[in-house]
């Protein structure tokens, strides 16, 4: 993919005035696919939801930052100029359709929605065929710090491509959940935040310093936490600590539990889907947004 002489990067982007060198960057890792990633298949073709991209302009781009180029897929409105903007961060699995899929449905509610490729430098999460395999592989070896400064030039690359910088909001799903507490944490400039799931605590690390629970008291944003009462993998008590923290703090983010869901409650292509309460948390995020100014 040759971005800088793309017909559909040029419609994405219809004033561009960015100088089309600054894309031709050293690309890292994996490009933007279709599909789903190896590691779901296969996966429940009768809850998916696929929203259409007519009326909107979407395209695979390639973000510069610090010298390299990171792949992301970016949906918008057809019409528009400093459009609201969602970075959306995936799951552990990239950025395969379901996360191109919210990205659509955000653009549909008239946002920039732009989700990066995090896991670029070390592999392509799409190839791998099995969880604990990718968890191995690659997403241990991801240094939050990469991740902190690749959204950065996200935000950066809406800002001078139709994106309104004044009003930037994040979300992510399960891994993107817990950068969504920590990138909240880090830009000032983001006034929203939507977590999906997102693990709460951890053991410090090199690669990962820290965890949601200790930037609760540095938050510098509002974020929505939307958990499930039946993840295995999140303990109540770690989110009723998170809940307590950020009251101590005086910090405005909320958390709702929805006391019968599983981990991945929102994934409408995974067993895991829940419809009620992912059609309840999407109606919160929409709403959370627009009472923050997003």
């Amino acid at each position: 993919m040759s971005v800088s002489t793309s017909p559909e990067f040029d419609s994405l982007v219809p004033n561009n005035n960015m100088d089309r060198r600054t894309f031709v960057a050293t690309a890292v890792g994996a490009a933007i696919g279709t599909g789903f990633a190896l590691a779901v298949q296969p996966v429940c073709a009768q809850t998916q939801i696929k929203t259409d991209s007519s009326g909107l302009r979407t395209a695979a781009i390639q973000v510069p930052v610090g010298g390299e180029s990171v792949a992301a897929y970016c949906a918008r409105p057809a019409q528009g100029e400093r459009l609201p903007t969602v970075l959306v961060v995936s799951e552990i699995f990239g950025v395969h359709e379901y996360i191109q899929d919210i990205c659509r449905r955000l653009a549909r509610q008239g946002y920039l929605a732009i989700a990066p490729q995090l896991f670029a430098r070390q592999g392509d999460p799409a190839t791998v065929d099995s969880i604990p395999k990718l968890m191995e592989s690659i997403i241990a070896k991801v240094p939050d710090a990469q991740v902190l400064a690749d959204l950065d030039g996200c935000a950066a690359w809406a800002a001078k491509n139709g994106g309104d910088p004044e009003r930037l909001a994040i979300t992510g799903f399960c891994w993107g959940g817990r950068i969504t507490w920590l990138y909240s944490a880090h830009n000032p400039a983001v006034r929203a935040g939507v977590a999906w799931y997102g693990r709460l605590v951890g053991n410090a690390s090199d690669l990962t310093p820290k965890h949601p629970l200790d930037v609760a008291s540095s938050l510098k944003t509002p974020v929505l936490g939307l958990y499930g009462g039946q993840d295995q993998g999140i303990p109540l008590e770690t989110v009723e600590k998170m809940r307590a923290a950020l009251k101590a703090a005086g910090n405005p983010s909320e958390i709702v539990v929805y006391p019968e869901a599983p981990h991945a409650f929102h994934a409408d292509y995974r067993p895991s889907y829940r419809p009620e309460p992912a059609a309840d948390g999407w109606r919160r995020l929409l709403a959370w947004l627009q009472q923050h100014g997003v």
